[in-house]
């Protein structure tokens, strides 16, 4: 199996908040990260299928590149992700939440290639990994 993997990266704001806790439950929970704060993110999309005998490629990098900037960079790169993106209204913006959200926002748009996972890097010591709502194949 050929995997390929794409690197972009991005800047983004967020806060851990629940409504439903107390402002002493919230910062029990989330410690100082119930404070607004930021990362610079790094987000790997990872691509396998069949090369293509003609090319030698396995998919196009321009249509690769043009889905996730149009479809996810666009709207994550200096964003307050918890208030900006809908789809977060009721979740939380954790590492977790935004690869399901990425890979929901690429994964239809893909033509010539299987998207295979998707990580995002959030600090030099935490990423999340994410094959789909089916996992490993």
């Amino acid at each position: 199996m050929i995997v390929l993997n794409k690197i972009f990266t991005f800047c983004a704001a967020h806060r851990y908040h629940n409504s439903a806790f107390t402002e002493e439950e919230n910062k029990k929970m989330f410690g100082p990260d119930v404070r607004t704060h930021g990362h610079n993110y790094t987000l790997t999309v990872s691509v396998t299928g069949e090369v293509n005998p003609d090319t030698g490629f396995l998919i196009d990098l321009g249509h690769l590149k043009k889905v996730v900037r149009e479809h996810v960079i666009s709207k994550v790169d200096h964003a307050m992700i918890d208030q900006d993106i809908d789809w977060f209204a009721d979740k939380q913006p954790s590492t977790e939440n935004l690869v399901v959200w990425i890979w929901n926002q690429i994964e239809p748009l893909l033509e010539n290639g299987v998207l295979y996972r998707v990580r995002l890097q959030e600090t030099p010591t935490i990423f999340t990994d994410y094959y789909g709502p089916g996992g490993l194949p």
